[in-house]
């Protein structure tokens, strides 16, 4: 995330929460929009999923101590909105009405260091923290059943990812010597200099931003102080996920740089479709056939449903064709240990062939029934 996402984009207004707002406020808050917002509840609406786009970006950020701390730092030394110039009223012109914002992060995004935060923590005596960087985060896929995602399951994933190199443990240098403190920028990692008006932070270039400089490298890692190593993981994914939605594991990623924290851990979650059953937010869906006669004179019948034995359906008499039918505490498990409902659409089955049997009940019933069921759509027709 870039500083001119930081101070362009106000988190705390898509969460709808305070400035203030502790830990189990940010979760309430993106637990109800994510319900209201996410794509299985509405299907091919593009504003709704980009609302639950910005949603979990912004819910990624304020739920992480040390993204909240650098966001909160940004928005108050250059304001909502950020912090942009331009000719006061020219039409047209830069800053003006019809004219495109003149924005300082544009300009100097190319400064060494980085962009427009890098800028201006010189001028105001701010530098950017030094010392030992933290871990990148790492990617990975889940693959789940549709039993599984439902109800939740640990899965083992198999992550290949940057770790500290087995031969220097990480410091770079060859077995038998250390690393010294880098004289030029005396262990921070950084350099000051002035340009006119204007003090820049940059990275130190005789240690390259590490702080360390190693003598005689590492001749596995050839200085790096890196490797990379493969582990196995226990990940419990909880129940409810939907397809395509992402975990985030904290401190399960790379290593972080001499004791620094480690990234985070980032799943994706595919789901399998299922056969019989699908899926409508916290609700599992099932289309039941059944037959003319069950549908016009009523019935009981069994219906399977989401891991458990098969229940009983009642077909009210007079059942039309699409009527849903909710069996209630047999969807997808919430967090809380409730479920959601088994949504059930009546589909009547038409027989393709009919013995000569059937024919003639069939005959001798619509000559009984008599009705015609579009008879109201002509007389409507006769009246407009």
């Amino acid at each position: 995330m870039s500083t001119k996402d930081f101070i362009e984009k106000d988190y705390y207004a898509v969460l709808g929460v305070p400035k203030d707002a502790t830990p189990e406020q940010l979760k309430k808050a993106y637990r109800k929009l994510a319900r209201q917002l996410h794509p299985d509840k509405n299907p091919g609406d593009a504003s709704a999923e980009e609302k639950f786009k910005n949603v979990s970006e912004a819910f990624d950020v304020l739920s992480d101590d040390a993204r909240r701390k650098e966001y909160d730092e940004a928005r108050a030394l250059f304001g909502a909105g950020g912090l942009r110039m331009g000719r006061p009223g020219g039409p047209g012109g830069p800053g003006g009405p019809g004219g495109p914002g003149f924005d300082l992060g544009d300009l100097f995004g190319g400064a060494a260091g980085g962009g427009i935060g890098d800028l201006f923590g010189g001028i105001f005596g701010r530098r950017q923290p030094s010392g030992p960087r933290r871990g990148a985060d790492v990617e990975a896929a889940a693959t789940l059943s549709f039993l599984d995602a439902a109800d939740g399951v640990t899965v083992p994933l198999r992550i290949s990812s940057a770790a500290a190199c087995a031969s220097c443990h990480g410091s770079g240098a060859a077995p038998g010597s250390v690393p010294r403190v880098c004289p030029r920028c005396e262990g921070t990692g950084v350099t000051a200099r002035n340009a006119g008006g204007f003090g820049f932070s940059e990275p130190c270039r005789e240690c390259r931003g590490r702080g360390l400089i190693v003598e005689h490298p590492c001749p596995t890692c050839r200085g790096s102080g890196a490797g990379m190593t493969e582990r196995t993981l226990r990940v419990r994914i909880p129940a409810g996920v939907a397809n395509g939605q992402r975990i985030r594991l904290k401190g399960k990623g790379e290593p972080g740089e001499r004791g620094a924290p480690a990234g985070n851990l980032i799943v994706t979650v595919q789901v399998t479709p299922h056969p019989v059953f699908g899926r409508r937010g916290e609700n599992v869906t099932l289309t039941l056939p059944v037959t003319f006669a069950e549908a016009a004179l009523g019935a009981t019948v069994k219906v399977p449903t989401l891991g458990g034995a098969p229940v009983s359906v009642k077909i009210p008499a007079g059942t039309s064709n699409g009527r849903v039918l909710r069996v209630r505490g047999r969807g997808v498990a919430r967090r809380d240990g409730s479920r959601g409902d088994l949504l059930v659409t009546v589909e009547v089955a038409v027989p393709r062939q009919l013995s000569a049997e059937a024919q003639e009940a069939l005959s001798r019933f619509a000559d009984v029934a008599g009705d015609d069921p579009r008879a109201h759509l002509t007389a409507m027709v006769t009246r407009g």
